[in-house]
């Protein structure tokens, strides 16, 4: 059974719609936020990205491209060359990637503070974590629980040092590079 085939129930929990609600509302923000120029870009990208585009350039391009083949009668071709097609082409690709890397750089940002939202939290739960490890072994040594300080029980009660972790990820990429 997929998680589509379970039935929808009402069970999140307010903590967890709360959560949902706090994500929604800081996205609105920075939809807010945003100066015109960016939600310009992110607009024209938007279309830019769409099947309508497509149709509008396949509509676009190929009567150009049919009519100055001198192939509709009555009609002269004004760019059997198609040097002006190519310019155009060239001009709208320029603009077109200027904008999607505006909505890239944009998107970027909040990414960047996404992942610095999990990593903070994923800081605390490790904390919160390794404190109830020590606490549950020292509940378990008083009780007298058989194997309540085996050698990864004590490994788990020791707190991790992100910047020796990200150390030592980095020294790895060096000796990665290295070879």
């Amino acid at each position: 059974m997929t998680y589509r085939d379970t039935p929808r129930t009402d069970s999140l929990s307010n903590t967890l719609r709360q959560n949902i609600e706090t994500l929604r509302e800081r996205r609105r923000r920075e939809r807010e936020s945003a100066s015109f120029e960016q939600k310009l870009a992110q607009r024209i990208t938007d279309f830019a990205g769409s099947m309508r585009f497509v149709y509008l350039h396949v509509a676009l391009y190929g009567f150009w491209i049919v009519a100055n083949l001198g192939w509709i009668p009555g009609l002269n071709p004004w760019d059997p060359s198609f040097v002006v097609l190519a310019m155009i082409a060239s001009v709208e690709a320029i603009f077109l990637s200027t904008f999607i890397l505006i909505t890239q750089n944009r998107m970027s940002i909040a990414d960047d503070r996404r992942a610095e939202l999990d990593l903070q939290v994923g800081l605390l739960a490790e904390q919160e974590i390794t404190k109830l490890v020590q606490l549950v072994a020292e509940i378990s040594r008083r009780l007298g629980v058989e194997n309540a300080d085996g050698p990864d029980v004590e490994e788990m009660k020791q707190l991790v040092a992100p910047g020796e972790v990200l150390d030592a990820i980095e020294e790895g990429e060096k000796e990665e590079l290295a070879d």
